[in-house]
């Protein structure tokens, strides 16, 4: 996957990233960045590899700009690891008359984002798509989704990040009717959701270093 020794990995998202990290003792939490630190522990335990997880629970993109400083640059990291979206569609269902984060406004918060890493660190960029809202397909939340979704899709060829299809893969999940839950209430993973996350990560990050790998052997 083209990690180095000693690599730092900060993933930063919404309460799907956070997991509880702030009670945990490791400040991981139990979700899918939980998973991916222990892989890498018992997989790659020679890299020694640092996973920093910044989630916070109810953040939407507006929030990540508040605290980006703090939250990402000061850190430095080697791969950063983004995980946005479902809040900025949540809140125009939930909470109709609140300020919004709609699409255009998404996009270029986004953009500044990920120009001010490009600028000030030297870092590896991972955008992972929006994941879903209600584990029906065609439900409002995942209609909605969609323009943020292509959001990410482009940002991702825009700025050379690796792009995680993770909304491609709980949409493909829930097409297959297994009858299994992702999610506890439409939107926060079950195990088996946070399973998906991270084994969806993983796979594409090896595709990625497949292909480099590849395009370095024909010289």
């Amino acid at each position: 996957m083209n990690f180095r020794s000693n690599d730092k990995i900060v993933f930063i998202g919404d309460s799907i990233t956070d997991k509880g990290r702030k009670t945990d003792p490791l400040k991981l939490g139990g979700g899918y960045v939980r998973l991916l630190h222990d892989y890498f522990a018992t997989n790659n335990p020679e890299l020694n590899l640092t996973v920093i997880n910044e989630g916070t629970s109810g953040n939407r993109v507006t929030d990540l700009q508040k605290r980006w400083t703090m939250d990402v640059l000061d850190h430095q990291p080697d791969w950063l690891s983004v995980s946005i979206g479902i809040n900025d569609v949540w809140r125009q269902l939930d909470s109709p008359d609140a300020e919004q984060v709609l699409p255009d406004r998404f996009e270029a918060v986004y953009r500044e984002l990920l120009r001010q890493v490009r600028e000030n660190c030297d870092s590896r960029l991972i955008l992972m798509q929006p994941t879903i809202i209600k584990e029906i397909p065609d439900s409002t939340g995942n209609r909605m989704l969609q323009p943020y979704v292509a959001i990410v899709d482009r940002l991702a060829a825009e700025f050379g990040a690796v792009l995680v299809p993770t909304h491609e893969a709980f949409i493909g999940f829930l097409r297959r009717g297994t009858g299994k839950a992702l999610t506890t209430d439409g939107v926060h993973m079950t195990t088996l959701g946070d399973m998906l996350m991270a084994t969806t990560w993983l796979n594409t990050m090896q595709e990625a270093g497949a292909q480099v790998a590849a395009l370095v052997s024909r010289g």
